[in-house]
């Protein structure tokens, strides 16, 4: 009777073997499965066509005043945000780039407690808003500062440097007491801030922020990849919290603004607020601020200083880079210790 032989397999042949049939099924079910996978350029086509289909009711929908006002708002948080997102975004990426690390263990103190006022007061050479204010942190805890010390940064930056309390001064010329006033608040919440969080923060609450990887490039090369990639990933959050404000300004009553006007303690929180919501951009907010003249000046104040260190586009941007853990903690703590020393401030010095 004759035997079969199984001929040896040579690992040297290239030849195509047929392959199992439960291998070939699921190989033909995940090409299956990415090509029903939607790509960016259908889902735009899409969306287009769709936009063409639904156009009149879509017109209809945009001209009504809730949605004009809700476009105005949008648009006007993006326009102001965006040019110092940008410069933030170049700062960062020439911090990460051309700074070296051995440079911040030189600039800043070694003790975190004397860290925190030094990098408070750094806050003043930066002339951006929080939206800038968030990646060059970001590079900052990258390149091994430590958090507590950026975070002081993060918070004075917006608020004390000198394009703020310069603009402060114009729209406030019979009030100089304001620029002074929001310079000391200002700073005395980014330092306090700063040490708390080198008091009672964890590490696991901070998310050091991720960066790809540029080595072997040249300098120019990792620069504008890094540029690329903060744009992309703080823009996307930038919108979202434009959007958020545009929303809540839509549909918040006038007339509450007044009825809280009227009492001082309602119209500092009432203020404080108007600032989470609006997010306005901190080299506008006292233009706005002063034109709200039912408020007192120590409500306005708190304003001033509320709105630079915790709205809502700021927090949409500090949970992107930092985390959320981080956000849902500091956000809180930051706007009523901002509140508290905002009206201790403006009953002493306005």
């Amino acid at each position: 009777m004759a035997t079969t032989k199984t001929a040896p397999t040579d690992p040297g042949d290239t030849t195509a073997h047929p392959e199992p049939a439960e291998d070939g099924d699921r190989r033909r079910h995940e090409d299956g499965g990415e090509a029903r996978r939607l790509d960016s350029p259908l889902l735009l086509i899409l969306l287009l066509l769709t936009a063409v289909m639904f156009q009149d009711p879509i017109r209809g929908a945009l001209s009504a005043p809730v949605m004009q006002s809700w476009m105005t708002v949008f648009v006007a948080v993006l326009v102001q945000a965006l040019p110092f997102l940008v410069l933030g975004v170049l700062l960062s990426a020439a911090i990460a780039v051309f700074v070296p690390p051995s440079f911040f263990a030189r600039a800043l103190p070694e003790r975190p407690a004397l860290a925190v006022p030094v990098a408070g007061a750094a806050g003043a050479v930066l002339p951006g808003c929080e939206c800038a204010s968030v990646p060059v942190a970001g590079a900052l805890v990258r390149r091994g500062v430590t958090p507590a010390a950026a975070l002081a940064f993060l918070l004075s930056a917006p608020a004390i440097n000198p394009v703020v309390l310069t603009a402060t001064a114009v729209a406030f010329p019979g009030n100089p007491g304001m620029v002074l006033a929001r310079l000391v608040a200002s700073l005395l919440v980014a330092c306090a801030m700063g040490w708390l969080w080198h008091r009672v923060g964890r590490t696991d609450w901070l998310r050091t922020p991720a960066r790809g990887a540029y080595e072997g490039q040249g300098k120019g090369a990792a620069f504008w990849g890094s540029v690329r990639h903060d744009v992309t990933h703080a823009g996307g959050f930038l919108v979202v919290g434009a959007m958020a404000a545009a929303t809540l300004k839509a549909v918040v009553p006038a007339d509450w603004l007044a009825l809280a006007a009227g009492h001082p303690v309602l119209s500092v929180l009432a203020l404080a607020a108007l600032a989470v919501l609006l997010s306005l951009c901190s080299e506008a907010d006292a233009f706005v601020a002063a034109s709200l003249t039912q408020f007192s000046l120590t409500a306005r104040l708190t304003f001033l200083v509320v709105g630079p260190m915790v709205d809502l586009k700021l927090f949409a941007m500090q949970a992107g880079t930092f985390g959320r853990a981080f956000a849902l903690r500091f956000a809180p703590a930051t706007l009523a210790l901002a509140v508290l020393v905002s009206a201790l401030t403006g009953t002493v010095l306005l």
